[in-house]
């Protein structure tokens, strides 16, 4: 298996010089990444990009209570790509800014995550991964960001350059695969989701991983895949409201882009999914890892997830998503990676575009080397 092909950033030390780091080895890929939301939001909303960063600032306090430290970190980063402080945030919070009603719609965000159990995997592993869908435009501000910092678990995500947090693995032995759900309920300014996913991936044991999401208060309704290396799994469908989840069925757990543990009561009258794909990429996901638990090995398990996960019925909008050449450029969507990791051994493997078309290829870090705490 070779190693993989995406940009890889290392960094380490304290939050500030850990952000430099970050910024100064992915100043190309930031640059490219600012470059497409200028357009993007000027195509969705009309707005100039000194108009978003302004929006942003709306943000700067909910994270600084939250986490000061990924705060610190974000400006840091900032200084070592050479870009203003809330070029960053925005770029962490282009979620939030997305969903708020004062900047118009844009399509709720993508993906199709996936926690296997000892029972469910031909060679008794755990492992968790998804398909991320994403603009296929930010498709080269994709890298895989490894995280050594002082007291806290050793994080391995897969990240749009300038992030602090999306999906990813720590030394402690705890994966978060998150959807999107799409829209918020009120007007009040919450936590962004790339904070609350940090905070998760810096969690030392399972308890931590689940306060981070059931204590803090989210700006929009997202979905988090929780999967511990010791056999458990839990989905939490967290909204800036009442927090729904759902555990695994003979060992396999599924989520979309819909609703599927409860919906919340602000929703319940009119609630309709955003993404309609999501209805049946879902059960043809389920269906795909089942039979991963009759492999014979690891290589036929990883080799049946990765079969399981570029299935096309509803092409381009499949579980395996291809853009659609009848869109715009700027609102083309696409799966920008497909992950797949080994929590018993370590292994991140990640299938660098459309699994169909990508195989999987291993991260050059395990995630339990080198951990500092």
């Amino acid at each position: 298996m070779s190693l993989i092909s995406l940009p890889l950033v290392e960094i380490s030390g304290p939050p500030r010089e850990r952000g430099r780091q970050y910024g100064e080895q992915a100043r190309e890929l930031i640059e490219r990444a600012l470059t497409y939301y200028r357009e993007a939001f000027a195509h969705s909303s009309g707005l100039r990009w000194d108009q978003v960063t302004q929006r942003a600032t709306r943000w700067v306090a909910p994270s600084t209570a939250f986490a000061p430290e990924l705060v610190e970190e974000m400006e840091g980063i900032a200084e070592g790509a050479g870009v203003g402080f809330l070029d960053i945030l925005a770029l962490n919070a282009r979620g939030e800014i997305i969903y708020d009603s004062t900047f118009g719609t844009m399509e709720p965000d993508g993906c199709t995550s996936f926690a296997l159990l000892q029972e469910a995997s031909g060679d008794g592993h755990v492992y968790a991964g998804q398909n991320w869908d994403w603009r296929h435009g930010v498709a080269d501000t994709v890298m895989v960001l490894r995280v050594v910092q002082p007291g806290k678990p050793t994080v391995i995500m897969h990240v749009e350059a300038g992030q602090v947090g999306r999906q990813g693995a720590n030394s402690a032995g705890i994966a978060l695969n998150a959807n999107g759900l799409g829209g918020r309920f009120d007007d009040a300014v919450g936590v962004p989701q790339t904070l609350i996913r940090r905070r998760v991936l810096d969690s030392p044991n399972l308890n931590a991983a689940l306060e981070a999401l059931t204590k803090s208060r989210a700006h929009i309704a997202s979905n988090a895949l929780v999967t511990h290396r010791d056999g458990f799994a839990i989905d939490l469908e967290t909204t800036p409201g009442p927090v729904g989840w759902m555990y695994p069925t003979d060992g396999l757990l599924v989520h979309g882009n819909h609703y599927q543990a409860f919906v919340p009561p602000q929703l319940a009258a009119t609630y309709r999914p955003g993404s309609a794909d999501s209805l049946f990429r879902v059960p043809r996901a389920e269906a795909g890892l089942r039979a991963v638990r009759h492999a014979s090995g690891g290589d036929e398990t990883r080799k049946l997830i990765r079969t399981a996960m570029s299935d096309h019925l509803g092409h381009p909008e499949s579980l395996c998503t291809h853009p659609d050449q009848d869109q715009p450029a700027v609102k083309r969507w696409a799966t920008l990676l497909s992950s797949c990791v080994d929590l018993t051994t370590g292994d991140y493997l990640i299938a660098a575009g459309t699994p169909c078309d990508h195989e999987y290829e291993r991260v050059p870090w395990n995630l339990y080397d080198g951990d500092t705490q």
